[in-house]
């Protein structure tokens, strides 16, 4: 098989040959399925993971990183998986403390798969992968709160990203007045009009400073991949009643608040968790993006790159040069 490696905590990243024994190894010996990888995807956290040896993102060593996989089954030690299935993982610890999803080869723990929805070809389900799916997540906090059509403004952070490009799409889809914040207004900012948002904001209006605990109500919802002093001033201007759905620390892990927003507005904040999230909130999440998500959009956000490309790839999303969703097909 042939496969991405990082052999130890801070070693570089490697293509090469390993012998499948050496590697599908780490989630037991029963009950596992092994799949035919058909394509990942790459993601914030998977430039994390292949530049600087880990950055606190890896687990274990030596490890395959990619945090999405598209593949078929090859073989089935549980009873809801045969083989020829063709199925979809997200998160559940692949590409950071088991092996992920940049090989051509994997085996993996059964009760986070996904049957791949029939509306959907591989490719797009990889293109959707762990953004996406987040995006979904996020997106279903908001109506399950009660955020609705009607009651304003919904903001999304890091917009042109993977989880902004997608949270936009679903969001305008729906029929909510989306706001999209973003470092490259003038350089995106047909894009993002392109996808559904009907507003733009500079995302430094939010990052550089912090403001008051309490601002102007500006938000009903908003969905953030930024975290730190940007989550802070969403909190601070969110309406009353409305939500916040966090979903990425791209500023920072720290959350310099207070309780007034919570406490005099009534705000809620809930973080969505692809990682662990529950088999029942996998399958929601994958058969509402099956029949809301624009495909014909999502084709247009979507690059593809090879396996050799993921290595390089890693300094062009950290540093925030990509736009919208990258595939990576194992096999090429």
């Amino acid at each position: 098989m042939r496969a991405v490696i990082v052999a130890a905590k801070g070693a570089e990243a490697e293509v090469k040959e390993v012998m499948e024994d050496q590697l599908l190894v780490g989630v037991g010996e029963s009950g596992t399925v092994e799949l035919d990888v058909l394509y990942s995807s790459y993601n914030y956290k998977d430039g994390m993971a292949i530049s600087g040896g880990g950055r606190g993102i890896l687990q274990s060593f030596p490890i395959i990183p990619g945090i999405d996989i598209v593949g078929t089954v090859s073989h089935s030690e549980d009873p809801n998986w045969s083989a020829g299935d063709t199925v979809v993982l997200n998160g559940d610890g692949i590409g950071e403390s088991l092996h992920g999803g940049f090989a051509t080869r994997a085996r993996v723990r059964p009760d986070a798969l996904v049957k791949l929805p029939e509306s959907l070809s591989p490719e797009r389900a990889a293109a959707i992968g762990t953004a996406g799916f987040t995006a979904m997540i996020s997106v279903l906090h908001l109506e399950d709160a009660g955020v609705t059509t009607e009651s304003g403004d919904v903001l999304v952070t890091g917009a042109a990203g993977g989880v902004g490009s997608v949270a936009v799409s679903l969001l305008a889809g729906r029929g909510y007045r989306v706001v999209a914040s973003t470092g490259r207004v003038e350089e995106e900012g047909d894009y993002l009009r392109s996808l559904g948002a009907a507003d733009l904001i500079d995302r430094h209006e939010l990052s550089d400073e912090l403001g008051k605990p309490l601002q102007s109500e500006r938000w009903a919802g908003a969905i953030d991949v930024a975290g730190s002093t940007t989550l802070a001033n969403i909190i601070a201007q969110t309406r009353y009643g409305g939500t916040v759905s966090a979903c990425g620390l791209a500023q920072g892990m720290d959350l310099p608040t207070s309780v007034a927003p919570f406490i005099l507005r009534g705000v809620t904040l809930t973080g969505a968790n692809s990682v662990n999230a529950p088999q029942e909130l996998r399958q929601r999440a994958w058969n509402a993006l099956a029949s809301e998500l624009d495909l014909e959009k999502l084709d247009e956000m979507t690059t593809t790159i090879g396996l050799e490309d993921t290595i390089p790839y890693a300094e062009r999303i950290l540093a925030g040069r990509t736009r919208g969703r990258t595939v990576v097909d194992v096999n090429a």
